[in-house]
Formats: C-alpha cells, structure tokens, sequence
C-alpha cells in the first residue's frame, strides 16, 4: 500500500490514478459527502467514469449490489472511496468480489483504509472476514478534510480508532512492533482530541489525530479482532447502532473487563494515557468530550441484551479471558446503564 499523508494530499488524487494505471474511476461516498464526492470527481477530471454516492453505515448488501451494479454500468476499472467507514466499506464490498483496486481518502478516524477487514449486514446480521483483494492500492491522509468534521463525530470516530489500538495489544498475534505502534496511536489520539473539541479548525491537533488512525488502523489491520469488535459488529448489524459512538461507549467496559487478564497491554495502555486507571479514563475522557455514555442512549434496551448475548456466544474469537454468558451479561448490562461514566 502507498500512502499519501499531508495536507492538500487530496490535490494528488488524479496523479495517483494515473500511477496505479487507472482511467475509469468510480468515485464513492455517503450521501452527506456527496460535495466533497464532487470534488474529487472534478479532481480526477476524465478519470472519474462517475459517482455512486449512497454508501451506509454497515454496508447492507442491497447498497454494495447496487454499487457494484454502478461500477458494472459505468465500465470502471477501480473506485476512489471518499469520506468515513461507510464508503470505505462500500470500496471493499465492490473490491470483494470484483477485484476492482481502490483508493481510500477517509476524513473519519476510523481507519478501516488500513486493514483487510470487509463487513456486510443481511437480515440484521453483520458478516465480516478477511481479504488481500480489499486493501487500498493507495490511501490518501489529508488533515484539511478532517477540519469539517463536526466534534461529536470527530469524538466518537477518535475513540473508535483507540479501540483498534487497545485491542490489537492483547490480541493472540500481536507483537512488539505492532504494540509500540498501539501505545504511540493511543497518546496522539487521546492528545489531540479535547484541542480539537475546543478548536475544530486546529490543523495540527486534525494531523495528529490522522496520525494516530493510521497508526491504529494499522494496528487493527496486522491483528486478530477480540471481544470488543465482535460486540460492535452485533450491536450495528443487527440494531443498527451508530458504529463509532459504539466503539466510544463498549470500550471502557470492554477493557475493565480484558485488562486484568492482559498485563503488558495495561502497562502500554497506563503510560499512553498517563493513568493508573485505564478503563475509568476512556470512560470519563470521552463523557468529558460530549460523547454518549451509555448504549441506552444509543437505543438499546434491556430485552436486546439477550439477543447479543446469544450471538456473541455463537461466534467464536480470541479474547485473553473466557466470555461466559454470565459474564457477558455482566458488562452488556453496565455497558447500558454507562455505569462507569462520570
């Protein structure tokens, strides 16, 4: 993978089609980025074969047939995504089965541009798997995209990022490069983004906290995913939650929950935050940064705990603890009532 990292990168966009030998670029966003979709549109002149700008949140399969019906129909040999999580995820969906190469220019924290991750959501249910043919040839960092961002999204996509990082230093594959790369992801995060909350338009807090996905995105992309990403993916796919304010609320739960059992991932995780107390910290970090505080707020109730429960239990993955029901049922239940929130 190549990468572009700087400010006014988005002005190399037609150069980097032209480096990869694309001509026929399918540019992708939401329809909220449909402006900035016009833009790249407008950058990659006779490179762009045309736009397709109704990605979502969790990639349901209707949206990516459509997409790849768009990409079929306008006889194009690659896609540019443009925007957050769901674009990119549409990228990879197209990029799944038609091996189509992607560029990724994100303007979200989320940091799936980084990884061979692709997920798709059918009938309340959230696939996800692993693929070379997903990755982006090219990705292209650039802060000033960032800077529209509005807080409450730049707050929630921040700590989603974190997430990555957290998990990636307990995961079974983990290793020291990846693990430095983790800590170093978490401190520019975590860093960066009470300026950003007081000053959106602070360049150098919008490059530190690009940095700090990269890195954690990276650090998703070389690991296996543990429990906290599998709640996610059950908490979007099936109640359609929004995915990074999800991340925000589950992961102060999630780590008081995994840490005492992954020692060295604490000792990272206390000296990027600074803190003797990991999970009390992300909690009361984000609450103090307007972030929701509980996955009540995000619309689940108590009879959806059993139904997650129930799923988290039929898909097996790595954790460094055990995940009984009962234990389960434990931190979904905090988790809902944001007990550890200030």
């Amino acid at each position: 993978m190549r990468v572009i990292f700087g400010a006014g990168g988005l002005r190399q966009l037609r150069d980097e089609a032209e480096r990869l030998g694309l001509r026929r670029l399918l540019v992708l966003s939401t329809p909220g980025q449909r402006a900035l979709a016009q833009q790249a549109a407008t950058l990659l002149g006779d490179r762009c074969a045309g736009m397709f700008t109704e990605a979502r949140m969790h990639v349901p399969v209707q949206v990516a047939e459509a997409a790849r019906a768009a990409a079929r129909d306008a006889g194009a040999d690659g896609c540019l995504a443009i925007g957050g999580g769901s674009a990119i995820g549409l990228g990879k969906a197209i990029a799944l089965t038609s091996g189509l190469p992607l560029i990724g220019v994100p303007t979200t924290y989320a940091g799936s541009e980084m990884t061979t991750v692709w997920g798709l959501t059918e009938d309340g249910r959230k696939r996800t798997g692993r693929d070379r043919a997903v990755l982006p040839r090219s990705v292209v960092y650039d802060p000033e995209l960032t800077v529209g961002l509005p807080v409450d999204m730049s707050v929630t996509s921040g700590f989603n990022a974190v997430a990555h990082a957290v998990e990636a230093l307990y995961a079974p594959d983990a290793s020291p490069i990846v693990s430095l790369m983790a800590e170093e992801g978490v401190r520019s995060l975590v860093a960066a983004l009470p300026v950003i909350a007081a000053d959106p338009g602070d360049m150098g807090a919008r490059t530190h906290a690009l940095r700090g996905a990269w890195l954690c995105g990276a650090c998703l992309g070389a690991t296996t995913m543990s429990l906290h990403h599998k709640l996610c993916h059950i908490l979007g796919g099936t109640f359609d939650l929004p995915h990074a304010a999800v991340h925000t609320v589950l992961l102060p739960y999630v780590a008081a929950f995994n840490l005492p059992a992954a020692p060295a991932a604490e000792q990272a995780l206390r000296r990027a935050l600074a803190t003797d107390d990991v999970a009390k910290h992300l909690a009361r970090a984000s609450a103090e940064l307007g972030a929701p505080r509980s996955l009540a707020d995000l619309g689940l109730t108590v009879p959806d705990v059993d139904d997650v429960i129930a799923q988290a239990q039929d898909q097996p993955y790595a954790n460094p603890r055990p995940v009984a029901a009962e234990a389960l049922g434990f931190l979904l239940s905090a988790a809902l009532q944001g007990t550890l929130a200030p």
